[in-house]
C-alpha cells in the first residue's frame, strides 16, 4: 500500500484568514504556499477582537497563540453608553469566557498577524503577487472543470507568472479574485455609512485597563477599547451616501465635528490621533454565497462571507474556517470531496453570523426615532440570560461544531 503524496495548497491572501489557513494546514501535514498582492506584510486597519471561539478552534489542532504571554487585552465587559457617556447596559463576557475555557481579547491587527506567522512557521510567503484568476487542470494536465481527485489548479498572477498546486484556497478578502473567477461579478450590499479606525497611544482617566465601550448616537457610533501596551483602539461610524463612504477624502476636523459634545474620552482620543493614522473604509458585506468552490478550489474568510463589524467576529470566523478546512483535508484521499464537506459544514454558521451582524449594524446605525427608542428599551431591560445566550451561541466553538455535525 502506498502513502498519499503530500498535498500542495496554494493560499491566496496573507490576511488573518490566509495566515490561519497556512498554520492549520501545516499542522495536518499539508504543504501550503501563501501568495499576497501587497509588497510588504503591512496590516490594514487598526485592532480587532479575537473572540473565544477562535481560541477554542485553534486549540483543537494544538495551536496556542500565547495571547496572555503577549499581553493581549482580555475583554471582560463591554459597556453600551449614550453619546455623552451615560450607561445603558454592560455585557458581562468574563463569566461566559471562563465557562467556555478561553478568553476573548482585543489586540492590534499587526500583533495577531505576527502570532499567526509564528504558528505558520516556515510556510513560504510570496509578496507582490496579485492573483487575477485560476483554471482547473484535468488529470491528464489539460484544462477542465472536473471534480476528480486527480485534478490540479493553476493560479494566474498580474505579472504573468503562475503557481500550480493540488488545491487552491481563496483567502483574498472582500475583493477576492478567486471568488470573482468562481462566481462572476457581484454587487456588494452597502448600507450607507463610513467607519474610521485608529490605534493611537493615549491615556485618559475614563479608559481603564481592559476598558471596552460602545457609544450610541443617531446614525453614528463610537467605540473605544484599551488594547494594552499604551494603545487605544477607537472606531467611529457616520451615515452618509455609499458613494461618499467609498471615496472619503475628509479630514480629522470632520470627525471631530461629528462627535462634538460626546463623552470627554471620545473627543480626547480623536484629538490625540494624527490625521495620517486614521483609516477610513465603507461599511459593506455580501450575501453569504451558496457556492464556495468547485473541484480543487474553495473560499475562506471574507472571500466567502464578508460581514459587518458589529459582532466583532470577522477574524474569529475566518480562523474557524481554517481549522475546519484543515480537519476535513487531514488524510483525505478525495480532495474535492473534502473541500465540499468543509463548505457544507461551515455555510450554516457563516450565514447566521453574516445575517446577525447585518441586523445589528442596521439597528446600531438607525436614525428612526421608533427604532432608537426600541433599541434603548431592549438593551436596558432585556434579561441577562437572553443576552448571555445570544453571546454564547457565537462564542462556543464546540457547540457550533456539534450543530454542524448534528443539525
Amino acid at each position: 500500500m502506498t502513502s498519499r503524496a503530500r498535498v500542495r495548497a496554494l493560499v491566496i491572501g496573507a490576511g488573518i484568514g490566509g495566515l490561519a489557513a497556512a498554520a492549520t494546514l501545516r499542522r495536518v501535514g499539508i504543504d501550503a504556499e501563501v501568495y499576497e498582492r501587497a509588497r510588504e506584510l503591512r496590516p490594514a486597519g487598526g485592532a480587532l477582537s479575537l473572540m473565544s471561539n477562535a481560541v477554542l478552534a485553534l486549540r483543537t489542532l494544538g495551536i496556542d497563540l500565547k495571547l496572555a504571554e503577549n499581553d493581549a487585552a482580555v475583554l471582560e465587559q463591554l459597556h453600551f453608553l449614550t453619546r455623552r457617556g451615560k450607561r445603558i447596559r454592560t455585557l458581562e463576557f468574563k463569566e461566559i469566557c471562563d465557562r467556555l475555557g478561553a478568553p476573548s481579547v482585543g489586540l492590534h491587527r499587526a500583533e495577531l498577524q505576527r502570532l499567526l506567522l509564528a504558528a505558520a512557521g516556515d510556510v513560504p510567503i510570496t509578496l507582490d503577487a496579485q492573483a487575477v484568476g485560476y483554471d482547473i487542470a484535468a488529470p491528464d494536465g489539460g484544462p477542465g472543470e472536473q471534480d476528480s481527485g486527480g485534478a490540479g489548479v493553476r493560479v494566474l498572477f498580474a505579472d504573468g507568472s503562475e503557481a500550480h498546486g493540488d488545491i487552491l484556497i481563496g483567502a483574498d478578502g472582500f475583493g477576492s479574485a478567486v471568488r470573482r473567477t468562481l462566481l462572476g461579478p457581484e454587487t456588494p450590499y452597502e448600507p450607507g455609512y463610513i467607519a474610521w479606525v485608529a490605534t493611537p497611544h493615549v491615556t485618559h482617566p475614563a479608559i481603564t485597563e481592559q476598558y471596552g465601550a460602545h457609544y450610541w448616537g443617531r446614525g453614528r457610533r463610537f467605540g473605544i477599547a484599551n488594547i494594552g501596551k499604551g494603545q487605544v483602539y477607537w472606531w467611529g461610524t457616520k451615515n452618509m451616501p455609499p458613494e461618499r463612504a467609498r471615496d472619503w477624502h475628509g479630514t480629522r476636523a470632520e470627525i471631530e465635528e461629528t462627535y462634538a459634545g460626546w463623552a470627554p474620552e471620545v473627543e480626547a482620543v480623536i484629538r490625540a490621533t494624527p490625521q495620517e493614522e486614521i483609516t477610513a473604509f465603507p461599511a459593506r458585506d455580501r450575501p453569504c454565497a451558496e457556492r464556495w468552490g468547485e473541484g480543487p478550489v474553495t473560499l475562506l474568510g471574507d472571500a466567502a462571507h464578508p460581514m459587518m463589524t458589529s459582532l466583532g467576529q470577522g477574524a474569529a470566523i475566518a480562523i474557524e474556517d481554517a481549522v475546519v478546512l484543515a480537519r476535513h483535508l487531514d488524510g483525505a484521499a478525495d480532495l474535492p470531496a473534502a473541500l465540499r464537506a468543509y463548505e457544507h459544514a461551515r455555510r450554516p454558521r457563516a450565514q447566521r453570523i453574516v445575517s446577525a451582524a447585518r441586523s445589528l449594524s442596521d439597528l446600531e446605525q438607525t436614525e428612526r426615532l421608533g427604532r432608537l427608542i426600541g433599541r434603548r428599551l431592549f438593551f436596558t431591560f432585556a434579561p441577562r440570560s437572553v443576552l448571555d445566550r445570544q453571546n454564547t451561541e457565537f462564542l462556543d466553538y464546540h457547540a457550533a461544531v456539534a450543530a454542524e455535525v448534528h443539525p
